[in-house]
């Protein structure tokens, strides 16, 4: 009797590695998707700077705070080239495309 208490539980143990491979809770017939061995590339995206302001002076250039950081015509912002600067707003350029920064809209209302 106890041999056979013995053989069973070997049995059981032996047979229970195989379960540990596969997830009790999957739906039936479901296999893990493969991962692939090459990471893909990911594009950097830059998220478009907020204009807090614009000074300008008669003996100066205008110069423009972007994300509460202060900024000059030419300049380089977090992936953006500053092409101009004027008192009502900035333009930014990144390859291709171009962007106008306003401080105010059109409709304020009062």
């Amino acid at each position: 009797m106890v041999k056979k208490l013995i053989i069973s539980a070997m049995l059981i143990a032996a047979s229970g590695g195989g379960w540990a491979n596969q997830d009790p809770t999957a739906p039936l017939g479901w296999k893990k998707p493969v991962a692939e061995s090459k990471a893909k590339s990911r594009v950097k995206q830059y998220r478009l700077p907020t204009l807090n302001s614009i000074v300008c002076q008669s003996s100066t250039e205008c110069i423009a705070t972007l994300n509460n950081r202060i900024v000059e015509q030419g300049a380089l912002f977090n992936g953006y080239r500053v092409v101009r600067i004027n008192s009502e707003f900035v333009t930014l350029k990144r390859g291709d495309r171009q962007w106008k920064l306003a401080l105010f809209g059109l409709n304020v209302k009062k």
